[in-house]
């Protein structure tokens, strides 16, 4: 009976296949997440200011979820806008690349919060958020990037900002 739970045992450790979790099942998977800062100028007011989270899923093209909390200063108040967007991206470079040019669409709502003694909640007004962003993603080794990008679209004329993050 020992022999045969040897035998089993050795069989089982000689036989095993590796996996690890950072193996891909197919080379045109990637999951991204990134930190974004922006500057965005959401009418004459002003340049607003903030930053947010973009994750999404796609290697030759993405699409998935951007939100971004911004802050404008204008004289005796203060604006702020929550856009929630979604968004698909294509890189120029194809399927093969985590890097290069990309161009993104996103599109979603944006809400506006006139701040004088507090937040407003529910927001003072919400509008339909739509844009194109163009940009370039720089990898920091395996894992990491940074992307610097404009963007331009309503209710903001344009925006400028830089993300940073990882993707597997």
């Amino acid at each position: 009976m020992a022999m045969k739970i040897y035998t089993l045992v050795a069989a089982v450790i000689l036989c095993a296949v590796p996996v690890f979790s950072q193996d891909r099942i197919s080379p045109d998977e990637d999951f991204w997440v990134c930190q974004i800062t922006e500057a965005t100028m959401f009418g004459a007011s002003g340049i607003s200011y903030g930053g947010g989270l973009a994750l999404a899923y796609g290697r030759g093209a993405s699409i998935g979820f951007k939100a971004a909390y911004l802050v404008n200063n204008i004289i005796g108040e203060r604006i702020d806008v929550l856009e929630l967007n979604f968004l698909l991206r294509y890189n120029f470079f194809g399927g093969s690349s985590v890097s290069g040019p990309f161009i993104q669409l996103t599109g979603g709502q944006a809400f506006f919060f006139r701040q004088k003694e507090g937040i407003s909640i529910p927001s003072e007004w919400g509008i339909i958020s739509a844009g194109a962003s163009l940009g370039w993603r720089f990898p920091l080794g395996r894992l990491f990037f940074i992307e610097p990008f404009v963007r331009g679209g309503y209710p903001y004329f344009a925006g400028t900002g830089l993300a940073a993050g990882f993707h597997w």
